[in-house]
């Protein structure tokens, strides 16, 4: 989630633009105790919004009642469990929302197109579109695969840093789905390097032999989410790498800005 604000002097106008301040207030301090870490005091969230004590306290009072924030024994406030009913149906409409830009990748490369998100520490697929090849992949929606032998894995995982990246493999394990999967943590931090370095990243039959996949992760996205297209390795070739990826890196970008309102799958 983005983590920049509006200060209180920005909010002021929401009156004039027809919204309601005490509302836009409190989603702010929502997204400030986000962006601290779930967790956080009265104090440090007047200190980063400039609004004062009393109204902080008020708002926050009100979210404890509402359920959406929580007290903690250590007397700091924490973000509350209602929320995460709303984060996950929110999460599941990120899927449909994508299909427009899904359809277009389709369209423009010819193959299968996929969104997939990060939860805990797998990979789960969101939404698909088939290629319209009678060869074609499929990745049921729902499945969940572990993120060491995907793309999509690779383009989530790039930017995390890498002491939760070994955390994370060595919670999971590193098993071989086929002779190419990288098994070692070591060999996937370089792999997540290369990600860095040429902007998107490649399960090359590292999930299923014959299977080459490409994914990019969509910019400044509510929740982790990544874009791919996945075909048979003799149709993505190296030549076809160079075609799709721009297209990939586009659509992703084109989602990002309708994830943030100011965009449309035109």
């Amino acid at each position: 989630m983005p983590s920049s604000h509006a200060s209180t002097s920005d909010s002021k106008p929401a009156a004039s633009s027809g919204g309601v301040q005490s509302l836009e207030r409190a989603f702010d301090l929502l997204e400030r105790m986000a962006d601290a870490g779930g967790e956080v005091g009265l104090s440090e969230l007047s200190a980063s919004s400039g609004l004062p004590l009393p109204t902080i306290h008020r708002l926050v009072r009100t979210l404890v009642l509402c359920g959406y924030v929580r007290q903690q024994p250590n007397r700091r406030y924490a973000l509350g469990p209602r929320l995460i009913r709303l984060g996950e149906s929110a999460s599941r409409l990120l899927g449909t929302w994508a299909r427009p830009y899904l359809a277009r990748l389709v369209e423009e490369t010819g193959e299968t197109a996929n969104m997939a998100m990060l939860d805990g520490d797998e990979v789960v697929y969101v939404a698909q579109v088939p290629s319209k090849h009678s060869m074609r992949m499929f990745t049921e929606v729902g499945r969940r695969v572990l993120p060491h032998s995907t793309g999509v894995g690779k383009a989530l995982l790039a930017h995390t840093p890498p002491e939760e990246v070994r955390a994370l493999l060595a919670r999971t394990g590193m098993p071989a789905a086929t002779e190419k999967t990288i098994t070692s943590p070591e060999a996937f931090l370089e792999a997540l390097d290369q990600v860095r370095r040429v902007g998107y990243a490649m399960d090359d039959n590292e999930q299923e032999i014959g299977v080459r996949c490409l994914a990019v992760s969509v910019p400044d996205s509510p929740t982790a989410a990544a874009l791919s297209i996945s075909g048979p390795a003799g149709r993505v070739t190296e030549a076809a790498t160079e075609r799709i990826v721009p297209v990939l890196q586009q659509a992703a970008r084109d989602l990002s800005d309708a994830l943030a309102g100011t965009g449309s799958a035109g």
